[in-house]
């Protein structure tokens, strides 16, 4: 696959030149395939949040580059601005950003600012409630009717409306309960299916990002800790737990289970691998 996103050597430093500069991310450097869903992960204070607002220049690079399709987002004002519209953030509780008088129109803002004719408004707006889960009969009512998981559903479709071919989540879920986090994920996963769209998404929780992500970037103090598959990450359970993360409760019951001698794979991260597993022991199958 072409690498859609490319971030070079990227550093970002707060506060030049006062008592309180610090470095935020430091020298960073990986590549985001197209179609790709990459799970970024890292301890509170490890640069994620800073990180992804350089994807669609919302923050300018201290040092380095974020290119897109091999072309620096940075190249001119014109870029920059399309930039905006090509890779689409979702900040964390997006529905605090909510502010027009009816839902339709806050999920139109996006394609408005985009300059399109007013049918293709109504066709993106109703498509992108549709893929986020927004009922079509609460367009004309006012945003802040709403409970908080339908609001954050309306700020994700007014992102979907722009048609990004690269969308940024930033924990999507925080706040959700157990049923909302799964209902959202399995919007954010058959949106993916269906658009071929690339996601990125920063997630505190290592289950969601095992089951969704193609690989995963870790981030340590501002800086690539490692990138994998999350067979490859997980697997380093010691490490993740040294810088302040952990891993999925399969995985953690895994590495248990081949440290008391049982032939299983301690790289197991989803709860189907597990059950194949289990099922097999149980039938006399033998995995290493």
């Amino acid at each position: 696959m072409a690498a859609t996103i490319e971030v070079r050597n990227l550093s970002h430093t707060y506060s030049v030149g006062t008592p309180f500069q610090h470095d935020a991310v430091k020298h960073l450097s990986f590549t985001v395939e197209r179609g790709e869903f990459l799970g970024i992960i890292g301890h509170t204070g490890s640069g994620k949040s800073t990180l992804i607002q350089h994807l669609n220049g919302l923050l300018k690079p201290t040092e380095g580059d974020v290119l897109l399709d091999g072309e620096s987002i940075w190249k001119d004002k014109l870029t920059t601005r399309a930039a905006r519209f090509r890779v689409g953030l979702v900040f964390q509780y997006p529905e605090y950003q909510l502010f027009e008088d009816t839902v339709f129109q806050d999920i139109a803002f996006g394609p408005k600012n985009m300059g399109l004719k007013e049918a293709e408004i109504r066709q993106r707006v109703l498509r992108a409630a549709d893929f986020a889960g927004v009922d079509r009969s609460v367009l004309d009512k006012s945003p802040f009717d709403l409970s908080g998981g339908q609001k954050r559903r309306v700020a994700i479709a007014g992102v979907i409306a722009m048609e990004p071919e690269v969308i940024v989540f930033d924990e999507p879920t925080a706040g959700l309960d157990p049923a909302g986090c799964a209902s959202l994920l399995e919007n954010i996963r058959a949106y993916r299916q269906a658009t071929g769209a690339t996601i990125l998404m920063v997630s505190h929780s290592m289950d969601d990002v095992a089951r969704l992500a193609d690989r995963l970037l870790v981030l340590n103090k501002g800086q690539v800790e490692m990138m994998g598959k999350p067979s490859e990450i997980f697997t380093r359970a010691q490490r993740l737990r040294e810088i302040g993360l952990n891993v999925p409760q399969v995985t953690t019951l895994f590495l248990r289970l081949k440290e008391l001698g049982a032939p299983v794979d301690p790289a197991t991260y989803t709860v189907e691998d597990a059950l194949e597993q289990l099922l097999r022991l149980k039938g006399g199958g033998r995995r290493a």
